[in-house]
Order: C-alpha cells, then structure tokens, then sequence
C-alpha cells in the first residue's frame, strides 16, 4: 500500500490501524533547534480525541503520544521525529458480525477489491478515521512553527445540517467554549440539540466546517502544479470525510461579473493589500499576503444503527447494521484535524519557498 507520506521537504508518513496495537507517524524536515514538548503535541491529540462529549463517538482512548526520536532536551535536533499513539480501548468484536458485508459509505468494497481481499475489516482498519490523529500529532508541530513566523491557522464549525452560524454573530474566542466547535453561542445550542436528535434516531448528520489563515506571507506556492490552493486541496481531500472544498467566495464567485469579483489593490500605509477578499488570500496559485480562507463540506458519518441494504463479500444481498462507537457529526473534530492539514501544507511551502530563494 502505498500513498502513506505527504509533503517534499516537511514530510509525514503515517502508519497504523483503528484496532491494532496503535498509530503513529513519522516527520521529516522539522528543522534544528525547535523547542517541542509532549505537551504541544498533546493538547492538540486533547482536541481531536474521542469521548470528547455528547456529541462526539463515546470511544474512550487518552490518545497520548509518545515522541521516540528527534528531540532531545526539549529540542528538535532535525533527525526524524517518531510519534507514537497507543489504542488502548479497541472492541473488535463490535464488528466480527460484519466482516463479509461492504457497510454502505464505508472503504471496505473499496480495499476489498483493490488488495484482493487482505483488509482489516475491524473499524475500516487504515481507512478509519482514527489515522487522522497522526496527521494532528504532526500538525501540531507545523502550527507551533508556522506561529513562530506570525502565522495562525483557526478552524470552526459553521453549518451542522441545516443549521449555519452568523457571520455577524462571530467570536472566535468562543470555538472551544461549546462541543460543536462554533464561534456563534446562539447557532452552537441549536447545532448540539440537533445533533443529539439524530443520534437518538440511529443516524448521523454532515455539515461544514470554515478556516482563516493569517499572516501568510506573500508568495507561497509553487506554479504551475504545485499551486497554493491545488496543494491545499490535496492535503484537505486527503481526509476521508471531505467532500468539497472552496477558497474565498468558492461557488458563490460562478454569477459573477469579474468587476464584482475583482479584489481592487490598495496601499496601506506602504503595503500592498487588496480592499476585498473574495479571492480568499491566493492569486495565480501564490499566497497573497491575505487572510486564505476556505471552507470544507463534511459528509455524514457512515456509521449509522439503522439497517441498510447491502451485498456480502461474495455479492449475495443482505442487510447490516453498524452497532460500533462512532460520531453523529464528525464536524468538531475535523476542525484541528483540518487545521493540522493546513499547517503541514503551509510549512512544506514556506520551506520550498525559502530554499528556492537560497539557490
């Protein structure tokens, strides 16, 4: 199996399934002398983990990480660095009643077909969800090196179902103050109620989830392939649970006129900025010294209690019920999932983009 690492000069390869004995990843390119303790990396797995609350997959596990090389005295020494995630509370047997039966939504036809059969049908295995807190582990890393350089990365939640926060309504002090990560208090009390109203149900709910990058310098991205939102898009589509993705005014740009559209260019006491952002901070493929916005589509959690059609493994039709421990919105915790993505991103640029000014 291949597609396990990401990134050219910061790289992260993952490894690891849901119910084995645990995940992990390993970095490279985090330069010498960082400063970096378990405690950067772990308040950020905190946000990501399971159990969280009311809302999230009662999976209980302490996600602690385990750094194994690449820092010594509380410092990076720019060798590899190794993170270790133990599982600690896996129920295989939740899916030994399914093992033959492709779940609807799910990667197990998929993996199936493509690796003749040799899958590890427990939680999906290294299509599970649970990979992605190697990705945060990693990102936690990126974020605290990119904030060195005056760049923040915030994500939130801002639609669950039908439910949307108000734009006007934003404070973003306010993300981790409610289980459903949004910064409106009014939109978040509905978003939680209506999520547990599915739950009670046997089914699970999508929404979106928004993200604002400041402090970006200008200039990261690499045409012609390499373009700051075509890297972007593929480190966010990398994660399973993603199914579309937009920058700045994204679908809503397609009516209209280009003079609507437009970001007209100002001086602002001595810096070139532009007076709107419907472009989201990227022009021609290159950071433009804006705030890069962008926000994803989250599809429901597959996993759902109630039964579903579906065919076993040697293609008779059945039926399956899905009786695991999982998330009726995965919504909160794809917001430090997806700000990890970013970061990884944003610091492989700004390395590429340092190195080709030294050349």
């Amino acid at each position: 199996m291949s597609g396990n690492s990401f990134g050219k000069l910061f790289t992260i390869s993952t490894f690891g399934e849901s119910h084995g004995a645990g995940i992990g990843v390993i970095i490279d390119g985090a330069p010498a002398g960082m400063e970096l303790g378990l405690e950067d990396i772990q308040k950020e797995l905190d946000r990501r983990k399971p159990g969280q609350s009311a809302v999230t997959t009662p999976r209980k596990e302490s996600d602690t990480a385990e750094i194994l090389s690449g820092v010594f005295e509380g410092k990076t020494t720019g060798a590899p660095i190794s993170i270790l995630i133990r599982n600690e509370n896996q129920r295989s047997k939740d899916y030994s009643n399914i093992k033959d039966l492709f779940r609807p939504g799910h990667a197990d036809f998929t993996y199936h077909e493509k690796y003749k059969g040799c899958r590890d049908y427990r939680g999906g295995g290294r299509s599970s969800g649970r990979e992605t807190a190697c990705r945060v582990a990693a990102g936690a890393i990126a974020k605290k090196w990119l904030a060195e350089k005056g760049i923040n990365i915030t994500a939130y939640t801002h639609t669950v179902g039908d439910i949307c926060l108000d734009t006007k309504a934003i404070d973003l002090n306010t993300i981790e103050s409610n289980p459903v990560r949004c910064p409106d208090p009014h939109a978040a009390t509905k978003m939680e109620a209506l999520i547990k109203e599915v739950r009670a149900t046997g089914d699970t709910i999508g929404g979106a989830v928004e993200a604002i990058v400041t402090g970006v310098p200008v200039g990261l991205g690499e045409p012609c392939f390499d373009k700051l939102q075509a890297v972007l898009a593929h480190a966010i589509f990398s994660i399973a649970t993603i199914k579309g993705l937009e920058f700045g005014d994204g679908f809503g740009s397609a009516p209209l006129k280009g003079s609507e559209h437009n970001d007209a260019f100002i001086n602002d006491n001595g810096v070139i900025k532009t007076r709107t952002n419907h472009a989201g901070g990227i022009l021609g493929g290159l950071s433009s010294g804006m705030p890069i916005t962008m926000k994803v589509a989250v599809k429901p959690t597959s996993s759902i209690t109630l039964e579903q059609d579906t065919v076993d493994t040697d293609g008779n039709a059945t039926t399956c019920q899905v009786h695991g421990r999982h998330d009726p919105c995965i919504c909160p915790r794809v917001v430090p999932v997806l700000e990890s993505m970013i970061a990884i991103t944003l610091m492989d640029l700004y390395l590429i983009n340092e190195a080709s000014k030294n050349t």
